[in-house]
């Protein structure tokens, strides 16, 4: 690839069923660190987002714009929902908008 970084997020966005974290092999230019989403989301999942061996994202409950972020980009913000996932995985996409908490980059190598 001719990118110079690798790019990393973990998302959260379609629901939650198993914690992961991304761990580099190395830290060139000092820049890299594990991302991660440790947290045991499944036995603190609201009730309303609840599935089977996992917890649902808010559009698949509720289907609406407000969770779903279905019309023009920037018309999509936090809500109580993707901030339960947020407090939780701080590293993690929690909405479909939370680029700048989310993505991470580091050097190839």
């Amino acid at each position: 690839l001719d990118e110079p970084n690798d790019t990393i997020d973990i998302s959260l966005i379609e629901g939650f069923n198993v914690p992961l974290a991304f761990t580099p092999t190395s830290n060139i230019g000092g820049t890299c660190r594990e991302v991660n989403c440790k947290a045991d989301i499944v036995d603190q999942c609201p009730d309303a987002l609840k599935a089977t061996g996992g917890c649902n994202n808010p559009c698949t409950v509720y289907k609406t714009v407000k969770y779903c972020c279905t019309s023009e980009r920037g018309s999509c913000g936090p809500t109580d929902e993707s901030r339960f996932f947020k407090d939780r995985c701080p590293d993690a996409y929690s909405y479909p908008q939370d680029d700048p908490t989310s993505t991470f980059a580091c050097p190839h190598g």
